[in-house]
């Protein structure tokens, strides 16, 4: 796409991960950049001297404007809508848009944009798995691991890529104009972020944003579960679709579920779950998605298999920690909504111990009451939603409060008989008591390999 920003003035909200990234990539394209940030501390200031050293103007600190006059903004993912500097570019009239929106201007390949609540990063990793077995260079990008922008900062490198594979979040899709994957992915839309969006219907109406663009030639592989949510699916030049479905073959799905197996509408079986790394009704989603791309460019099904099949999900996320006194310690801290811990819940069939709380989301938390009374034989409760937790599921399941993470393990453990699974599920965010999710789930591995320590442990389990 033909995007000139030689000698523009641009301002970047933000200099978290994102942030940095695209200061990078606009000021090697020649464009004049100010990187702003009203926080100031240790690490900023490296980020800052970093940015300096490559010709951005990074100032920290900064709680007005002043005269910062721009042809552009460009808004990182993590800055807050109601921030004041935000407020204050707005108001001059500047264009503000998102660091995905930079990226994909400056792209010189295609883009699969996956998108969703829960296991976005999973699929991701698949999708470019799978590309990549197919002999496509597609590195995974966007809210997984590295930067859009950061890809492309070296030309040379940019232009051998064939496709980027790219993790897109609610808050990156709310400032595109013209981003239009060739592929979008939507796995689920179930309550998050309920903290920032006034209702389930602006934060869906923020993840349909992926299809805006999107035209007959490109394709939206769409969880049917969701699909009837969105009318730009309706709209007379929408995308082709694929639909996908863990609950069995339903009308007008191309691929769906039955008990391990995935089947298609067109082939038949394609593939035993049991024959990978990865577990439950979720995953299946994840592996259909990934599958869905993998045809999307013509990549043989048979390399896509022997990519999932040796795929690992990234720490955090439904992770074996140990087996102690036959009962298995499951780390899934990356969970910090409902939807995610249903789905890690029902992925079991032993009943479950589970650790969870921590920083309220703005979430119903009685809507997990079925699948707990289901599967759960005790709640061990810890962080700000503690009680608020409590009185939400007490009526489906016993709830103990705990003061620490590692009082909570030693409660679940005391609590656990063999052949039980204590699983850290925690439904909310982590910053009530910790840095973020992988900083939860480390002490909370770290704790259990205390209990664990005088034992062999088994790592190759999954």
């Amino acid at each position: 796409m033909n995007f000139d920003v030689k000698n523009k003035r641009v301002l970047v909200l933000g200099l978290g991960r994102s942030g940095v990234a695209a200061a990078r990539l606009l000021a090697a394209r020649g464009a004049r950049v100010i990187g702003i940030d009203n926080a100031d501390n240790e690490a900023l200031q490296t980020v800052a001297q970093s940015l300096r050293a490559q010709g951005v103007e990074a100032r920290l600190g900064v709680q007005q404007l002043g005269r910062a006059a721009a042809d552009l903004t460009v808004l990182s993912p993590g800055f807050p809508p109601d921030n004041m500097l935000l407020r204050e570019v707005e108001n001059s009239g500047v264009p503000v848009i998102s660091e995905l929106e930079i990226g994909f201007r400056l792209c010189p390949c295609p883009v699969v944009a996956v998108t969703g609540t829960n296991g976005k990063t999973t699929t991701t990793e698949l999708c470019a798995a799978v590309l990549q077995a197919g002999g496509i260079a597609a590195p995974p990008a966007g809210n997984i691991g590295r930067a859009f922008c950061d890809l492309l900062c070296d030309d040379a490198a940019a232009r051998r890529l064939n496709v980027v594979v790219l993790e897109v979040s609610s808050f990156q899709l709310e400032r595109i104009e013209r981003f239009h994957p060739h592929v979008s992915v939507m796995l689920n839309v179930t309550p998050d972020h309920l903290d920032r969006y006034a209702s389930m219907r602006d934060y869906a109406a923020a993840k349909e944003r992926v299809f805006m663009n999107q035209q007959p030639d490109d394709l939206a592989v769409v969880n049917a579960d969701c699909r009837g949510d969105f009318a730009s699916l309706r709209r007379p030049d929408a995308p082709r679709q694929v639909v996908f479905s863990a609950r069995g073959r339903r009308e007008g799905c191309a691929m769906w579920l039955e008990d391990t197996k995935i089947y298609s509408a067109q082939a038949g079986e394609l593939l035993d779950m049991a024959d990978t790394h990865l577990r439950g009704p979720h995953n299946a989603e994840n592996i259909m998605s990934a599958l869905a791309v993998g045809e999307a460019f013509h990549v043989p099904l048979d390399a896509a298999r022997r990519a999932i099949a040796v795929y690992r999900p990234l720490p955090h996320r439904c992770e074996w920690v140990a087996e102690i006194d036959g009962v298995d310690y499951v780390n899934d801290s990356k969970a910090t909504n409902t939807d995610a811990v249903e789905k890690a819940l029902a992925g079991f069939n032993r009943p479950v111990v589970l650790i969870a709380g921590g920083k309220d989301k703005g979430f119903d938390f009685a809507s997990l009451n079925a699948t707990l009374k289901l599967k759960a034989k005790l709640a061990v409760l810890i962080g700000e939603t503690r009680d608020k937790l409590a009185t939400s599921w007490s009526p489906a399941v016993r709830c103990v409060r705990a003061d620490t993470l590692e009082a909570a393990v030693r409660l679940a453990r005391d609590n656990a008989r063999r052949g039980d699974v204590v699983l850290l599920s925690p439904a909310c965010s982590s910053f009530d008591m910790f840095d973020n999710y992988e900083d939860r789930g480390e002490q909370f591995k770290q704790i259990v390999r205390t209990l664990a320590s005088g034992q062999q442990i088994s790592r190759a389990k999954h």
